[in-house]
């Protein structure tokens, strides 16, 4: 299959740890620059934080000092939003004029209220999810009000959407809506996969974010990359081989190794390359779980687009889907002629003994 044309990538930074015991600088994650994030507020990300200028005078003065202030050090710092502009594949008048009505709330909600306050409600959201999906227990919105947002219940439309974006696209962890009635939440890995990458250590983090990443960059570059570009843009994210990353650990072993042998991941020699080279394809069990049409309409969302906007793409996830189709028919008639031919045999043994 002919490969996609390339396409520049955009930048959404995230905080990376220097060391396993600080999270001060910063790292970033990337998709493919036709998927730019819709988030409520034009200037703000889904994805963690710091922001290239202090927000408050306590800022200012640990920047002047050249050390991190409170928030950054704090665990939370890992999963707070920052501001992030980037360009949309629908127009920015179009897309306003398709807003819903909730986020022209959330817009207002920014307005009176600052940014560093938002993005620390955010980073404590953040932190309170990410213990209620370790923990595997249901939330609420009343239970986020009184043990989170408190003082600022009127900014929640605001503080809930960049927190649940969060969630989404830095752990690949999706917060859905169970009850409408009582407003409570369960928060499940994204797109049908079922491994997150945590281990027992309760300071340990999802992965699902990484994994959904490179599964994406696979998809839109023809369904094989080089493992060099792969690197290059972790590398822009701030994500390095041997690097110890606040969120994702060692990255070359989780992707080359845990990621492989868990088969999301194929991790090849490119053939007759010399030196050796090395490319990665979705491995059986990310086909299994998710699919090329799921990825597409999750970074679809994430644009405030529709999946047609993207036509080489979705007649990719659309022939990918009637194959999956045409599969499970398959199956279904095999089955049903091994059973039918099972059935006969005992019916014939039963009326003819030897």
């Amino acid at each position: 299959m002919p490969r996609a044309p390339k396409r520049p990538r955009y930048m959404i930074e995230i905080p990376e740890a220097e060391d396993s015991s600080s999270s001060s600088s910063t790292c970033s994650s990337s998709f493919p620059s036709s998927f730019s994030s819709s988030s409520s507020s034009s200037s703000s990300s889904c994805y963690p934080l710091i922001s290239s200028t202090p927000s408050t005078p306590e800022e200012e003065v640990h920047a002047a000092a050249g050390t991190p202030s409170p928030s950054q050090n704090s665990p939370s710092a890992c999963a707070s939003p920052t501001a992030v502009a980037s360009a949309a594949p629908l127009s920015r008048s179009s897309r306003q004029e398709e807003e819903e009505p909730s986020t022209s709330q959330a817009l207002q909600d920014t307005e009176s209220l600052p940014r560093y306050v938002i993005d620390d409600k955010v980073a404590d959201l953040v932190g309170f999810l990410l213990l209620k999906y370790r923990t595997k227990e249901l939330t609420t919105k009343a239970e986020m009000l009184s043990s989170i947002i408190k003082e600022y219940q009127d900014h929640f439309a605001i503080i809930f959407s960049e927190a649940s974006e969060c969630m989404q696209l830095v752990y690949g962890i999706d917060v859905k809506e169970v009850d409408p009635a009582s407003h409570s939440y369960v928060l499940v890995t994204n797109l049908g996969l079922t491994y997150d990458g945590m281990v027992s250590n309760e300071h340990n983090m999802p992965k699902t974010g990484l994994l959904i990443l490179i599964l994406s960059i696979i998809f839109t570059e023809g369904d094989c990359v080089p493992e060099e570009e792969i690197w290059e843009a972790l590398n822009v994210m701030g994500v390095h081989a041997g690097r110890e990353h606040c969120i994702y650990g060692e990255p070359k072993e989780l992707i080359t190794k845990v990621w492989v042998q868990e088969q999301y991941l194929e991790y090849r020699q490119v053939p007759n390359s010399d030196p050796a080279r090395y490319e990665f394809l979705w491995g059986p069990r990310a086909h299994a779980e998710t699919s090329k049409m799921k990825v597409l309409e999750f970074l679809a969302q994430i644009s405030g687009s529709d999946p047609r906007s993207f036509p080489y793409w979705f007649e990719e996830a659309s022939r990918d889907e009637e194959q999956r189709t045409q599969a499970r028919i398959g199956t279904v008639a095999n089955t049903t002629a091994i059973a039918s031919a099972s059935s006969c045999a005992m019916s014939s043994s039963f009326f003819c003994p030897e």
